[in-house]
């Protein structure tokens, strides 16, 4: 019994971390991904093919980190779920993220198949074609629009529901003597 409860401390632990460090990847690959292009998707009047593929460079190993954290991520965040002695009834902090985890799983999906395309084009080539890696990174922005900013702040507001764990059941003991004097406890 304590070796299940320790290994869900690990699945916890490990699901935390990783989110946590996917979530710093992810805003660092939007921040430096955003500032490539202005308001129109063109590309910024400093980038030019001498940077472009120092720029690229830049880029790639946060792509690399949030494609490999985000699926990690998720099996083992759906291994804790599964192996958890914790009801999704009682928890309803622990319900609110399981669900915009795994509403926002498909989406995310599509834009790892995007990634993986970045990543082999940057990894698995002899020479870098810094222009078709700008076209999947404006096709990544163009594809789902802003979802990438949803998909940042819906998962900081996981913060706040695994500090404060709002919305939890309690159970509740309720004493009250009856017309003999004798105690009766009511459980709920």
């Amino acid at each position: 019994m304590k070796e299940q409860y320790l290994l869900n401390k690990i699945f916890a632990f490990l699901a935390v971390l990783s989110g946590a460090i996917w979530l710093g990847s992810y805003a660092e690959r939007m921040i430096i991904s955003y500032q490539l292009f202005d308001i129109d998707m063109n590309i910024m009047h400093y980038v030019n093919q001498q940077n472009l593929s120092g720029i690229i460079v830049t880029i790639v190993p946060a792509v690399n980190t949030t494609f490999i954290l985000y699926i990690f991520f998720i099996i083992v965040f759906t291994i804790f779920l599964f192996t958890s002695k914790i009801s999704l009834r009682e928890n309803g902090w622990l319900f609110i993220i399981a669900v915009i985890i795994y509403l926002t799983l498909p989406f995310e999906a599509y834009l790892l198949t995007i990634d993986y395309k970045i990543i082999s084009a940057f990894s698995f080539s002899d020479v870098i074609d810094a222009e078709y890696i700008v076209s999947l990174i404006k096709y990544r922005f163009a594809t789902l629009s802003s979802f990438p900013i949803i998909i940042f702040l819906s998962y900081c507001s996981l913060i706040y529901f695994i500090l404060f764990k709002p919305f939890t059941k309690k159970i509740q003991r309720e004493t009250s003597p009856d017309d003999s004097g004798r105690v009766i406890t009511d459980q709920k």
